[in-house]
């Protein structure tokens, strides 16, 4: 089985590819129509920015300001590049979403090293977020296997572990709170019969370290959301928030099969801090259209 190494640029179009089986995030299947778009009254709850990964590249003001106009209250970035977030340095960053009434919560570094991770920490505290999101194994340990189209990692947990742990370290020196992100297969015993996020759980320092339980994955790995916020209490800080449709694809929350009603009832068990709302693909939605209806399935559901 021959497994590939992925750059973080090369991730993001991944994990798009694995859960759709390719086609453009903004084009919708020939013959079938958007899910009608429900009003959004209120404003509470998050939005992981790598939903609109699209459109943030070519007007990133715009669609921040209608993430707000849309109810959101806050946001995870994913969009960090020559030291700045979407084109704009730090302090700009911090400054515009502070106009249009957005806070900045979380951001995701897929391509974090030990060389680098110094001038990112740095960079995400100017622009005001709370939270550092290491979101796939760092260094080139993510892997994808396109012939079972299966993510992975490579190297052993134990290595894997140490550099998170060196990263989490940084951000605990720099007082900037560390995250680590999973997907389906830290949740699934691999080839030494270790289950990894077990493993991360058992040898991080929660003082450094904690986790963004990405409930979609957790559910396509066939492992229960809440039989772990209790295997590990209060280490589970934010949740990504996104349903799975019948065909086992993204859908926009209150949707589809996950039972959120369930798992929120557990959220003091968690630990969880934050929330965002993420749909890595649309199907019968545009991006924005999709983040609207769940919203407004937050807001069915008892979010808050």
């Amino acid at each position: 089985m021959r497994l590939t190494r992925l750059s973080f640029p090369l991730l993001l179009l991944t994990l798009l590819l694995f859960a759709c089986g390719g086609g453009s995030q903004l084009d919708k299947p020939e013959g079938q129509t958007a899910t009608p778009v429900p009003a959004v009254n209120d404003h509470f709850g998050g939005l992981a920015l790598y939903t609109l990964r699209d459109t943030m590249a070519s007007n990133p003001r715009g669609v921040l300001k209608e993430v707000a106009d849309l109810g959101y209250e806050y946001v995870e970035a994913a969009g960090y590049q020559d030291g700045k977030f979407y084109g704009m340095a730090p302090k700009e960053f911090k400054a515009y979403l502070a106009e249009v009434g957005l806070k900045p919560m979380s951001t995701h570094h897929g391509d974090v090293t030990l060389d680098n991770a110094d001038e990112m920490i740095a960079a995400a505290k100017e622009a005001g977020f709370e939270y550092f999101v290491i979101p796939v194994p760092p260094m080139g340990h993510f892997t994808f296997d396109p012939a079972t189209r299966t993510l992975g990692m490579s190297g052993s947990v134990a290595e894997v572990m140490d550099i998170i742990n060196e990263i989490a370290a940084k951000c605990a020196a720099a007082g900037i709170k560390c995250l680590y992100h999973n997907h389906d297969f830290e949740f699934r015993e691999n080839a030494e019969g270790i289950v990894p996020i077990d493993y991360f759980i058992e040898h991080s320092d929660p003082d450094h370290l904690n986790f963004q339980m990405d409930l979609y994955w957790v559910t396509r790995a066939g492992a229960d959301p809440v039989a772990y916020f209790k295997k590990a209490p209060g280490r589970f800080k934010a949740w990504h928030v996104k349903d799975m449709d019948a065909e086992g694809r993204f859908a926009p929350v209150g949707t589809g099969s996950i039972d959120f009603a369930r798992i929120l009832k557990e959220k003091e068990v968690s630990g969880m801090e934050f929330y965002l709302v993420e749909q890595d693909a649309t199907f019968n939605e545009t991006p924005l259209q999709a983040i609207r209806i769940s919203h407004a399935g937050l807001e069915e559901i008892g979010f808050e």
